[in-house]
This record gives structure tokens, sequence and C-alpha cells, in this order.
């Protein structure tokens, strides 16, 4: 499959969110931005979230988003899923216009659900609405437990937490219960779960949570 690489057009315009939310709820489009760290675990937790998407006969499409390369993007085409990937040559998140751009290269009518993977990085992603209806932060094990303290507006805005490499507790000193506590001090509507993405474990929990919102569109 050929993955088409487009680049981010540096432009930003205050109505652009909307009008892509109006895009894709003319189509009946849930669309999410998934957000973390470089590491975090971004794109398996995506491979995991299509497989549960296939087995309840939906169709997804994917945009990656890096800095350079096409790697990930890669690797969601060997799924045969429809994928661009977005580079944007060394700017540190997304922007609703460079979304807006690419849209057009889907068929929204045969998309129930379109993923977004925003550049790895706890800062900027979190300040730019893309058009996206859910914000999903994901924080791994291994980066420690202050990170929602560090980093309070990219899980002040997350509609959902997910720790992920969670079956990596053990080895590291990572206070789960401050992170609950901290997350849901600054954001009392936050859904956090806990999840191993390498054996799927806690995706149907989150899963679970996200059909609500699929069912709702």
């Amino acid at each position: 499959m050929e993955i088409k690489v487009v680049r981010q057009i540096m432009e930003w315009n205050e109505d652009c969110h909307k009008e892509l939310q109006k895009i894709l709820n003319d189509n009946n489009v849930l669309m999410l931005n998934v957000m973390g760290s470089p590491g975090a675990g971004k794109t398996s937790f995506i491979i995991n979230l299509i497989k549960l998407l296939r087995e309840e006969n939906l169709n997804v499409g994917v945009i990656e988003g890096d800095i350079a390369g096409k790697v990930d993007a890669e690797k969601i085409a060997a799924m045969d899923i429809p994928v661009v990937q977005l580079n944007t040559d060394g700017a540190c998140h997304i922007e609703a216009m460079s979304i807006k751009n690419i849209i057009p290269e889907f068929n929204l009518k045969h998309i129930d659900v379109l993923i977004v993977e925003n550049i790895g990085n706890l800062v900027c992603p979190a300040e730019f609405d893309i058009g996206e209806h859910l914000k999903i932060a994901l924080l791994s094990v291994p980066e420690g437990d202050d990170k929602v303290e560090k980093y309070p507006l990219m899980f002040t805005r997350a509609d959902a937490l997910l720790i992920t490499k969670y079956d990596m507790k053990e080895y590291f000193n990572f206070n789960q219960d401050k992170v609950i506590q901290e997350a849901k001090s600054m954001n009392k509507d936050i859904n956090i779960f806990k999840i191993n993405s390498m054996k799927g474990e806690g995706m149907q929990e989150f899963f679970d949570w996200l059909k609500k919102h699929i069912n709702h569109k």
C-alpha cells in the first residue's frame, strides 16, 4: 500500500477546529487525538485499538504525525488501514489547518473512527485543538510519576489518561495513586485506564468507554 506523505502547513485559523468538527459530524466520524511522549506507546496502543474496532466491524483511518520519517505509518499500512503521514519538519505539534488539508485524502463515508497520532511531546500538542472529539493522553510507567505535576495542561484537557507499559510497574518507582490523584484534582472528569499494549491488557476497559462515544456518534 502506498503511503502518502504531506508537509505541515504552519498556518492557524481559530475557526478551523470547529470547521473540522462540523465536517466530521456531518459524516458521523469520531476523531481521536492521541498524545504522549516519544516512547509512551502511542503506536502500539493505536494498533491494538484498530484490532478492537475491526472486531466491531468499524472502519478506521489514521493520521500519523512525526517530525520526519514514516516508520509508524508503515506499521499501520501493513494492517490495510488507510493512513496519511504528516511530517512537521521540526514543529513540535500538529495544527488544525494541517488536519483540514489532509481530510480530503480520506473517504469519510467509509470511516467511523479517525485516529490522529500527535507528535511525541507532553507540551505543545496539548495547546492545539485539531478537530478532535476526544483527547487521549498516554503516560508510560518508565517516564515517572511526576509528569502530571510537571505538564498539567496535557492532563487537564484530556478526556482519558492511559497509564501505559503498566506491566513494568514493579521495575520502576512509579506511584500510580499519586498520578491518579493529581490527574483527578486538576480534571475531575478524566477517565483513567491502565494498559499493557504488548499483551492488550486493559484495552477492553478503555474500548468499552470509547464505544459509548462511538455509539453516540
